[in-house]
Order: C-alpha cells, then sequence, then structure tokens
C-alpha cells in the first residue's frame, strides 16, 4: 500500500510513477528564473546571462550573474541566487585545493562532475531539499568545453545551451543560429540577440553579464561600457 500522495512532497522519494516532486519543483524554480546561456566558441567559451530584477531602488551590480571559478573556468546560472553562491563558493574552494596540492590548474570536467555530486546528495535525504539552480560551467583545459548539472544532478555537456525564463525559445534559436568556430564578437552578439528576443521588457545592458575566457587569456567579466557596445 502505498503512502498518502502528500508523503512524496514531504522528502526526496520516488512517487510510485517514478516521479521525485521536490526535484520538479526545484526546476521549476530555475524555469522563473532569469535566462542564462553558455557557447563554445573558436577559441573559447562564452557566457551571457540576464538579471531579471523588477526593482526599482535596486543596485543592479550587486547581482551577479557570470562567476570567475578559476583562471580558466567561468560559469552562470539560474534560479536562486544564494544557492547559486552556495555551489559557486564550492567551485572555487574545489579549483583553488586542486592547485594548491598539485600545482596545476583541475580539469572543467573534473569540477563539474565534483559539483554535481555534491548536488545529488541533495536529492538523497529527507530534511534536505535540491538546490533550485541549474549551473552552465565551462573553460578551456585541452580544449574550450561547457556542461551543465540541473537539480537532479543530471550532467551533460553541450556545444551551447540555455536555461532559465525564456529557455525554449533561447534553445531553438540557437539550434538554428550558433555555428561551430563563432568568434567572440559573434558569440555575444547572439547571447545579447537571444535575450532581448526572449525579455517580456526592453532590457538595457545594466540587466545583462557578459564574461568569457579564450585560449591563453584568462577568464573575465566585461565592465558595463564594454557590455554596452551590444546594445
Amino acid at each position: 500500500m502505498y503512502p498518502n500522495i502528500q508523503a512524496y512532497d514531504r522528502g526526496v522519494m520516488f512517487n510510485p510513477d517514478g516521479r521525485l516532486f521536490q526535484v520538479e519543483y526545484a526546476r521549476e524554480a530555475v524555469r522563473k528564473g532569469g535566462a542564462a546561456l553558455g557557447m563554445v566558441l573558436k577559441n573559447g567559451v562564452l557566457f551571457v546571462a540576464h538579471k531579471n530584477i523588477d526593482e526599482p531602488l535596486a543596485v543592479l551590480k550587486s547581482l551577479e550573474k557570470v562567476f570567475y571559478i578559476d583562471s580558466h573556468i567561468g560559469a552562470t546560472y539560474s534560479g536562486i541566487q544564494a544557492d547559486a553562491l552556495h555551489l559557486i563558493d564550492i567551485a572555487r574552494q574545489t579549483a583553488q585545493t586542486h592547485r594548491l596540492i598539485y600545482d596545476e590548474v583541475k580539469s572543467v570536467a573534473a569540477i563539474t562532475k565534483e559539483l554535481s555530486e555534491y548536488i545529488l546528495q541533495a536529492t538523497f535525504y529527507g530534511g534536505v531539499r535540491p538546490y533550485g539552480i541549474s549551473l552552465i560551467i565551462g573553460g578551456i583545459d585541452t580544449e574550450p568545453r561547457l556542461f551543465m548539472v540541473d537539480p537532479g544532478a543530471a550532467l551533460l555537456g553541450y556545444k551551447a545551451v540555455a536555461v532559465g525564463n525564456g529557455s525554449k525559445i533561447a534553445n531553438d534559436t540557437l539550434e538554428k543560429e550558433y555555428k561551430d568556430n563563432m568568434s567572440l564578437e559573434d558569440g555575444i552578439e547572439l547571447g545579447v540577440k537571444i535575450l532581448k528576443k526572449i525579455s517580456e521588457t526592453k532590457i538595457s545592458s545594466e540587466y545583462v553579464d557578459i564574461g568569457y575566457v579564450e585560449d591563453g587569456t584568462p577568464f573575465r567579466i566585461l565592465n558595463q561600457d564594454e557590455v554596452e557596445k551590444y546594445f
């Protein structure tokens, strides 16, 4: 005999149909978050993200959507900000610990896999909830790489991917317009075009974060004046 259906909402457990309601709720939090996307470029990886803030007195610079993980790795996300900040800290600690112990950078795949395993722990036990974010991580080790990890800890590599509000339209546009070996300029223009397309209101440069890493160049985040050029 199955327990009361509400029991499947109180903890992370499979229902008779094989569904994890708490993970599904976390994915819904991602779908309502500001759009974020990543692309593999000719010589690197690009991140473009929307700060979907509707607070007239908010200081937009206080909300980050693109993050420096290590000199060769960056990340962006959609979903719950606090969850993202916590996981970004975990990723940074993982990268720096590896540097201190082995005197080398940790691969993008290895850092992403470790984060995925960490996220997975929140889907095992009662009394905890899954992380309400989808995290896009990318960088360069032997070649440019891009991965996405969702609230259920599913990990998959991509050439280009979008998450968050409007992600279906964004991914459809990427499928049509993304090309292998895109330049940085072309990638940024496509990313900004997609955010403008899916935004319910007109967006300006201060609502957008852009970061990239190229072969031979450390990861960097564009300043406001640099972002403005694409609007």
